[in-house]
C-alpha cells in the first residue's frame, strides 16, 4: 500500500472503493452491499474517488501504470501478448475473488515507458464463469464483457455513457437484438 498526494495510505481498499463510486450509478444497492463488506461508509467512498481522480490528473503524477502498482502492489500473474507488443497484467481483488483487475499496457519496444491501452474486470484463472444461454441469465455483476459477448454472438462493442462504460450490442439466441453496459468490464444493465 501506498501514499498519493495526500500521504494516506491508498492501497486495495481504496481502489475498489473508486471501481464502486462509477458502479454505484446504475447499481446502488449493490454498491452499498460491497461498502459495507469493505467496512467503508459513503463518504470514504466518495473521498477515495476524489483521491484517485486527484492523482490521476495531478501536473506530476505517476502515470496510470504506476498508480494501479502503487495501489495494487506487484501483478499476481502476467502475460506477454507478441502479436500486439503488449502485456497483461493482473491483480486480485477482495471484494470479487472470482474477478481480477486486468490491465493491458504497451508498447513493450522498452525505448519508451509502455501506455495503459485498456483496464477492466475479467474472470480469474480457475474460476468458471456462468452459464449464459438466455436473457435472464444476465444479472448485474454476474459476469464480464468477454463473457457476454462470447455467449452471444455476433457481439459488438461500442463507447458506453461514461469514460468507464462500455456497450455490448448483442443478439439472443432466440433472434432479438439487446445491448447492456458495463462498468469497468462488469455487467451492470441491460438496455
Amino acid at each position: 500500500m501506498t501514499s498519493d498526494t495526500s500521504g494516506t495510505p491508498f492501497g486495495p481498499r481504496e481502489f475498489q472503493l473508486v471501481l464502486l463510486r462509477r458502479m454505484a450509478d446504475h447499481q446502488p444497492g449493490l454498491v452499498e452491499d460491497a461498502v459495507r463488506e469493505l467496512g467503508a461508509t459513503r463518504s470514504e467512498l466518495r473521498e477515495a474517488n476524489r483521491r484517485w481522480q486527484a492523482w490521476a490528473h495531478a501536473r506530476r503524477g505517476p502515470g496510470e501504470l504506476r498508480r494501479y502498482r502503487s495501489a495494487l502492489g506487484e501483478p499476481v500473474a502476467r502475460r506477454t501478448v507478441a502479436e500486439f507488443d503488449s502485456e497483461v497484467l493482473q491483480w486480485d481483488l477482495p471484494l470479487w475473488p472470482e474477478l481480477r483487475w486486468e490491465v493491458l499496457i504497451g508498447p513493450l519496444d522498452r525505448r519508451t515507458p509502455p501506455h495503459v491501452w485498456g483496464s477492466g474486470l475479467v474472470r480469474a484463472p480457475g474460476h468458471p464463469g456462468p452459464d449464459l444461454r438466455t436473457e435472464a441469465d444476465l444479472r448485474p455483476w454476474s459476469c464480464t464483457l468477454a463473457e457476454v459477448g462470447n455467449a452471444f454472438p455476433p457481439a459488438r462493442v461500442r463507447d458506453g455513457s461514461a469514460p468507464t462504460r462500455l456497450r455490448l450490442d448483442f443478439t439472443l439466441p432466440d433472434g432479438t437484438p439487446r445491448a447492456a453496459e458495463f462498468t469497468w468490464g462488469l455487467l451492470q444493465r441491460l438496455l
